[in-house]
């Protein structure tokens, strides 16, 4: 190697052009200007004795030791922002910063109202929200407090239960002015039906009168659960919804409610390292609490 390649910035440059695909992209990412990432890229190659990235039409291209090299700057990128959120409050003190991931129809619809809340009685603590499909590694830090439908099996993991969150089917009244509502499980399928794309383990073990679902069961493909409920209230066709989503909106019907419910394990997890961490023990509860009664909601 020629250089020095032990700068947090350069590797933080290096992994904003890979995951934006142009100098320009990872300077508006970084909120730094394009010549600064240019500088620090051709920092790093210098101390690597290396190309990175190689110039395409579609921008820069990263290089089989550059994608070689990612894992472990992403690995670099949480424990730098460990490092801040921790440092961000002292243990017992009411401020600081804490991360929390849930997934998408749960980060957009359930928990603001939840953290507005929160916010109003401890506004020294600051929330950042990660939604994701992927459940969190709280191990790894990548979140703080993490709320899941599947019950976390790590070790060293704090976990509560808090209910059983009940999904129905539902259609929007434009669509059921205009296509009726089918009346058995059979008929159910001769309706455009909305529901995951890639994931398929979100729909594994679930069946519809004896029909198992997967990803040819829907028209309408998309694994977030934020875009399918839109694709319900477009009146794209029916769809799955939280019962206590659902609650809240007096244009959508219920499709066979008799017939057809299913439903996930709601869980809040933290690592065990941080409950006696205030602001964390203080948001873990308060979300268990307002969750709880959330999957009461009929």
């Amino acid at each position: 190697m020629s250089g020095r390649v032990d700068s947090w910035d350069h590797w933080r440059s290096f992994l904003a052009v890979v995951e934006e695909g142009s100098l320009s992209g990872a300077a508006r990412a970084l909120r730094l200007t394009q010549p600064t990432v240019g500088r620090h890229v051709d920092a790093l190659e210098d101390g690597i004795g290396a190309r990175l990235f190689t110039r395409s039409r579609g921008g820069l291209d990263p290089t089989p030791l550059a994608l070689a090299l990612v894992s472990q700057a992403r690995d670099m990128a949480m424990i730098a922002d460990d490092l801040v959120r921790t440092a961000s409050g002292e243990r017992d003190e009411l401020r600081g910063t804490v991360r929390l991931a849930a997934v998408d129809i749960v980060g957009t619809f359930v928990l603001p109202p939840m953290l507005a809340a929160f916010h109003e009685r401890h506004p020294g603590i600051d929330i950042e929200l990660a939604l994701s499909t992927r459940n969190e590694n709280l191990l790894r830090r990548e979140a703080d407090i993490a709320v899941r439908m599947v019950r976390p099996e790590q070790q060293a993991i704090v976990a509560r239960h808090v209910g059983f969150v009940r999904v129905g089917l539902f259609a929007h009244r434009r669509y059921v002015a205009a296509h009726g509502l089918p009346e058995t499980v059979e008929a159910l399928f001769s309706h455009p039906l909305i529901g995951i794309d890639q994931e398929e383990g979100l729909v594994a073990g679930i069946s519809f009168g004896g029909h198992p679902l997967s990803r040819e069961s829907f028209a309408f493909r998309c694994d977030s659960a934020v875009a399918q409920l839109m694709a319900v209230r477009a009146g794209f066709g029916i769809g799955a919804c939280h019962l206590g989503l659902a609650a809240d909106e007096p244009e959508l019907v219920r499709v066979l409610p008799d017939m057809v419910e299913f439903g996930y394990e709601m869980w809040i997890a933290m690592h065990e390292d941080l409950r006696d961490t205030r602001r964390m023990r203080l948001l873990f509860d308060h979300l268990a609490e307002n969750l709880a009664a959330y999957s009461e909601r009929r």
